[in-house]
């Protein structure tokens, strides 16, 4: 059977659709040894190779799907240039996946991963607006006048932030709050600089949820698969 090169590379676990697309065009995929930088290339399941850098892909139908509780000083890539831990660190081996989306080095808190390249692409596109919540610990109380522009968007990198969730947590009495943030966007360190902009600095920053996903009772470094149930939320919000 003939598929295009984005499913088998996402099927293979190696990388999302969207990543296995800029792996193609930026000359990392060839087909029977020979280099391909287009994007309709279909290749035979039956009698075709295809490798990643030189790596075998071989597509596999068992979907896979995992929340990890992602510590701090790891990066979120299945491999690293400058030898720094990376989130496949924490899985075994023998199961084949690739993380969706990130979290800051210095982030920690739920990462999923899976071999869906479906649901990794919905995760990841800003078109489906999957929520992610955050609990992060600034210093110094925010206003109530801050919070309401931290709510309404606010200037970061030349653009405004979306519409957002934000409360402060516990007592508010402390040299440091405590504040629930949920939004759906997910540009680079996009909490962090929010809070600069309203000169709040974040001491600490952990992702709590994933749309329907909770990080619960998950151990910081540990694993664990979603079960059908959550995996069904996704589609059935």
């Amino acid at each position: 059977m003939k598929i295009r090169l984005q499913k088998w590379i996402s099927q293979s676990g190696v990388a999302s659709r969207r990543k296995a697309e800029e792996l193609i065009l930026s000359g990392h995929v060839a087909v029977n040894g020979e280099v391909v930088t287009e994007l309709g290339t279909r290749a035979d399941t039956n009698i075709d190779t295809v490798t990643v850098n030189g790596h075998l892909c071989v597509p596999v139908d068992e979907k896979i799907y995992i929340a990890l509780y992602k510590p701090e000083g790891v990066v979120t890539t299945k491999s690293d240039p400058f030898d720094r831990p990376t989130v496949m660190d924490y899985i075994p081996a023998d199961i084949n996946c690739y993380p969706v989306g990130r979290l800051d080095y210095d982030t920690s808190g739920l990462l999923l991963l899976t071999n869906d390249g479906a649901l990794a692409q919905q995760l990841a596109h800003p078109k489906y607006e999957i929520t992610k919540t955050y609990i992060a610990v600034v210093r110094g109380l925010p206003s109530k006048e801050s919070l309401s522009v931290f709510r309404e968007g606010l200037m970061i990198d030349g653009r405004r932030t979306a519409l957002c969730e934000v409360e402060i947590l516990g007592g508010k009495k402390e040299p440091n709050a405590t504040l629930r943030i949920k939004l759906h966007e997910g540009r680079n360190r996009q909490v962090r600089k929010m809070c600069d902009a309203i000169g709040h600095k974040v001491i600490s920053l952990k992702r709590v949820e994933v749309g329907p996903i909770k990080l619960g009772g998950l151990q910081k470094g540990h694993w664990r698969k979603l079960s059908e149930k959550e995996v069904a939320l996704f589609s059935n919000p």
